[in-house]
């Protein structure tokens, strides 16, 4: 960060008074939240993801935020299904999920008693060449461990589209706040990904259990209208992603456990 000339600022979120000596700045970006290995303390997620919120919030009143939420607070449609639109009603599934609705809910309290104009990010599955959606197939496949079926189709989008999606969203902000689906502008099929990686890595797909009726998908088109198609398309990622996990490429050691179908991550 340093050597991009971005300045870094040290803080215990959960400390008011640290909060308190952030500086006042006019387009916040809010990222902070948990996710991975959240089910072994149930209490630390609701607090990042609640609490956290409740004390930043005050800080940025006047600021515009754009606030990373996530496709897991809508429950599951048919996988036949285009996705969860913003008009859907939220339904989240599990206690990591709820959290998520927790902080969505504290941001709208923000927009409707101090005017703060928010939007509300909900992405689903960004994908960086370490981690993501379609690197969890891919890894699975080269080592020969079977792909778990449960939720046989998902979204994903390149991290770099995320972001640029993330800071053009700043435009998009207001009181009360607005939902925005974010994500590639199809869902890919798991069986279908995985036999392509097999081929592309010369050794079989294998699978587990049954390929369940219903997957966590989200549909971009308003995302798509307001802000644009991606610039990176999923055969390219794809090809990316094969070319990484062939040759060994690092890992970030974070499974996105989009097959869990109970929110428990």
């Amino acid at each position: 960060m340093r050597r991009a000339q971005i300045e870094t600022l040290a803080c215990d979120l959960l400390d008011p008074a640290q909060v308190g000596q952030l500086p006042v700045v006019g387009n916040v970006l809010y990222l902070a939240g948990r996710k991975f290995g959240s089910s072994d303390r149930p209490d630390l997620t609701w607090a990042q993801n609640v609490i956290v919120p409740a004390i930043v919030a005050p800080r940025f009143a006047a600021s515009r935020i754009v606030v990373f939420s996530t496709g897991n607070v809508y429950s599951f449609v048919g996988s036949d299904s285009r996705g969860a639109t913003e008009a859907d009603p939220t339904d989240p599934v599990g206690e990591y999920a709820q959290s998520c609705l927790g902080r969505e809910r504290v941001f709208e309290h923000a927009a409707h008693e101090r005017g703060t104009r928010c939007l509300l990010f909900r992405l689903f599955y960004a994908v960086d060449l370490r981690y993501g959606t379609i690197v969890d197939v891919a890894r699975k496949v080269l080592a020969g461990e079977p792909v778990d079926l449960r939720v046989p189709r998902v979204n994903a989008i390149w991290q770099g589209d995320a972001n640029s999606y993330a800071f053009r969203a700043l435009g998009l902000c207001a009181a009360p706040p607005r939902p925005l689906v974010v994500t590639g502008p199809e869902p890919v099929g798991v069986r279908e990904l995985a036999r392509r990686f097999g081929r592309r890595f010369d050794r079989p797909a294998r699978f587990t259990e049954d390929e369940g009726a219903t997957s966590l998908l989200g549909d971009p088109a308003r995302c798509v209208a307001r802000l644009g198609a991606p610039e990176v398309s999923l055969e390219r990622l794809f090809d990316w992603t094969a070319s990484w996990v062939s040759r060994g490429g690092r890992s970030l050691g974070k499974p996105t456990h989009f097959e869990a179908t109970d929110g428990r991550f």
